[in-house]
């Protein structure tokens, strides 16, 4: 039986997981969003509230490979545009703001590609923003210090440093275009 919040949404996404479908993102988002609403006494959360880890794993499930990670950030904080590969990945803000934009990846004539910003999201407290594979956005830390759980399906380090999955994005002359990767 689940001890606090953190251990019973983590059941709860163990107990709905299966390949992905629109049931499992919507029964995963569920599941982050009672994580939101979490005491910050329950001391796994007052710990991140101390600590303010950059980047800090809170669980990683050892069958179905999905791994959740808690992030505090400061205020200006940018992570240019990216994927997550075959991934997919769920944002859910804890605390501050954070200013989330999503891409397009358009083909030019002469073969290279560039990116065409879609929109911008501020995704606040108790909210939470869904990646699937192939999705490509930024962040930008609004208000912090702010404190994001990052839910992905499978280890992203792996996918980015071992199977260069992950694609990257770089400004050349005002422009988003393909980085390394």
């Amino acid at each position: 039986m689940a001890r606090n919040t953190l251990e019973a949404s983590i059941a709860g996404i163990k107990a709905a997981w299966g390949p992905l479908g629109t049931e499992v993102v919507a029964a995963c988002q569920q599941h982050l969003e009672d994580l939101l609403k979490a005491p910050v006494a329950e001391d796994w959360l007052s710990a991140l509230h101390r600590e303010a880890p950059a980047n800090k794993e809170l669980y990683r499930d050892p069958q179905h490979g999905f791994v959740l990670l808690a992030h505090s950030e400061y205020a200006g904080l940018y992570r240019p545009p990216h994927d997550h590969g075959r991934g997919w990945v769920i944002y859910a803000i804890q605390q501050g703001e954070i200013e989330m934009g999503t891409y397009a990846r358009i083909g030019n004539r002469d073969g290279s590609t560039k990116l065409v910003k879609r929109n911008s999201t501020v995704v606040r407290p108790g909210q939470v923003q869904v990646y699937l594979p192939g999705d490509i956005h930024d962040t930008r830390c609004l208000t912090g210090p702010a404190l994001l759980f990052r839910f992905t399906e499978r280890d992203l380090k792996k996918e980015d440093k071992e199977e260069h999955r992950v694609m990257r994005f770089v400004e050349r002359d005002g422009v988003w275009t393909a980085g390394a990767s």
